[in-house]
Order: C-alpha cells, then sequence, then structure tokens
C-alpha cells in the first residue's frame, strides 16, 4: 500500500518508508521524478522515482534502487559513458 510515510512526507511512498531526505527533478501535471533517501527495516536506500498521476492519484511506474556507494559507482560509471553520446 502507498501513502505518505511516517514522516508525513509529501511524496507518494510506502507508509513503512522513514525518508530522510528527498528532492523533486520534475513535476507536472501528469509525471513526477524524484530522489529519496529512506530507511525501512534497518536498510538504508537512495533511490530514484517515477510516478504518474492517475485518476487524481499518484502511482509508481519505476523505482531505482541504489544501497551502498560501490553499486552507485557502477551505475555512474555506465551512465557517464553513455551521456557522452547524447
Amino acid at each position: 500500500m502507498y501513502c505518505m510515510s511516517s514522516k508525513a512526507s509529501e511524496f507518494p511512498v510506502h507508509e513503512k518508508l522513514d525518508v530522510r531526505k528527498s528532492n523533486t527533478i520534475y513535476k507536472n501535471a501528469n509525471w513526477w521524478k524524484a530522489v529519496i533517501l529512506s530507511e525501512s527495516f534497518g536498510s538504508t536506500e537512495v533511490a530514484v522515482y517515477l510516478w504518474q498521476r492517475n485518476d487524481g492519484n499518484w502511482k509508481r511506474r519505476q523505482k531505482l534502487k541504489i544501497t551502498s556507494a560501490d553499486e552507485w559507482e557502477s551505475i555512474r560509471e555506465v551512465t557517464d559513458s553513455f551521456i557522452e553520446d547524447l
């Protein structure tokens, strides 16, 4: 079930997530992208969320979860190499 987090977050994330930090990257009437640092069940993660508004409610469409600095470094290295081709 997705609703406001325990810290009264403005983001539509699962109620069991304790949002520590958050930042909206992009938001319009139908799409919302944000990065959230959260804690749940003893683990901390950074996640990039993409929600879509459907019948007035935000529904998660994508989530990229990062659980370690090493994982982020791997993602960043590959992504940076692709960005060079834009």
